[in-house]
């Protein structure tokens, strides 16, 4: 049985996602595995990002003639994160590297980097992250000091997914227009540019591509700043806010995967001459684990139907959205772990993996307690009086 046919039938969707979601499955059970080797991750992700864009699957990534759609962002991360970590990572990770592009790139910027990346030709990445500004982008001390029609870049970045095997990635610098998140700017910056070297290779207990970045002296034209001068931080924070999304259904994907595991346990293992599913407590978990993966898909889908209605910005759903699927997520596979006794510790198995994959969730793209600052500062603006609502926009 298909985990999301009941997910597809609630009116957050129309045929057309339902189309596609169908499409990423059966491309997902058919090749995702067999292009995944966790012992060569950059050689893995190459292949899947190839493969992705040779079936159509990374067209939704970028913004073609209207503007990216977050349910089907999310469809394809709950899918592929239940069949392969590394495959929904290859997908999330075009769609964040281009996600400034597609909302306020130039035409030029847009002809030159979007094709590529949906057809699998381009690897692209994010660089926002700092070894002393993580959550506080508005402490970015890399520099870019414009000179003419050339933003010269200094400084470094750290924790960059994508990290030595990009083609470009999108730098965000401190070009001085005013202070803090004032005086950000974008850049796009190609893997070969003079100047920008890969300090680091990073290794985390669910091998990815990640890397520190270092930039001395690097010269990149001046056409390649995306968007306003001095506006990168609004451009950073509308890209997380479409994507953010999309890492609670990540989160989802990797906590179906946990629960269908489980159930298949609990139907063939017997202990007490019964099967493990007719023990009381074992109930109570799998009951809890259902509830939390329901919870969590109408949280994901609720934000992101909202932001493809219209919203300008989804911080408040998206926050929620992120922080409960990640923290259900991480409860669920842990669940699972313990159902499955001594398999499920042992180094191979599906539900070991899932243990590793999940943890990085509830850090990446805003850790959880960020998440809950937000939310906070959200309910706290809606219920100030007007007269203070009023003087915060002002």
């Amino acid at each position: 049985m298909n985990p999301l046919a009941d997910t597809l039938s609630w009116p957050f969707f129309e045929e057309r996602h339902r189309a596609f979601a169908a499409r990423v499955e059966a491309w997902a059970g058919a090749e995702a595995g067999a292009l995944t080797d966790h012992l060569d991750v950059d050689a893995s992700c190459r292949r899947l990002v190839a493969a992705m864009g040779e079936a159509g699957l990374l067209v939704p990534t970028v913004a073609g003639s209207g503007p990216l759609d977050v349910r089907t962002l999310c469809l394809a991360r709950d899918i592929l994160a239940r069949h392969s970590g590394l495959a929904d990572f290859s997908f999330a990770m075009q769609g964040l590297g281009a996600g400034p592009i597609s909302l306020q790139g130039t035409p030029e910027q847009k002809a030159r980097h979007l094709p590529r990346v949906a057809s699998g030709e381009a690897i692209a990445a994010f660089a926002l992250t700092e070894p002393r500004s993580g959550s506080d982008v508005a402490s970015t001390e890399t520099t870019a000091r414009i000179e003419g029609d050339t933003a010269i870049l200094d400084g470094e970045k750290t924790w960059i997914s994508n990290g030595g095997i990009a083609d470009f990635y999108v730098v965000f610098a401190r070009t001085g227009e005013g202070p803090g998140a004032k005086g950000l700017s974008a850049f796009i910056v190609e893997a070969d540019a003079p100047g920008l070297g890969i300090a680091e290779r990073l290794h985390v207990m669910a091998p990815h591509p990640l890397a520190r970045l270092t930039f001395a002296r690097c010269r990149v034209p001046l056409r390649n700043r995306v968007g306003a001068p001095g506006r990168g931080f609004g451009l950073a924070m509308a890209t997380l806010d479409v994507f953010r999304s999309t890492v609670g259904a990540a989160a989802l994907g990797f906590a179906r995967a946990a629960l269908a595991a489980t159930l298949e346990r609990a139907h063939g293992r017997h202990l007490f001459g019964a099967p493990l599913g007719e023990l009381p407590l074992a109930q109570a978990s799998i009951a809890e684990m259902a509830l939390g993966v329901d919870a969590s898909a109408l949280l994901v889908y609720r934000a992101a139907w909202t932001k493809d209605a219209g919203a300008e910005r989804v911080t408040r759903e998206a926050s929620m959205a992120k922080l409960h699927a990640t923290e259900t997520a991480q409860q669920v596979v842990d669940r699972a772990v313990q159902l499955h006794g001594g398999d499920g510790v042992r180094t191979g198995s599906k539900v070991e993996e899932l243990y590793r994959e999940i943890r990085a969730l509830r850090i990446y793209e805003g850790a959880s307690e960020v998440q809950k600052i937000v939310i906070a500062r959200q309910a706290l603006a809606a219920s100030a009086p007007r007269a203070e609502r009023r003087d915060a926009a002002e």
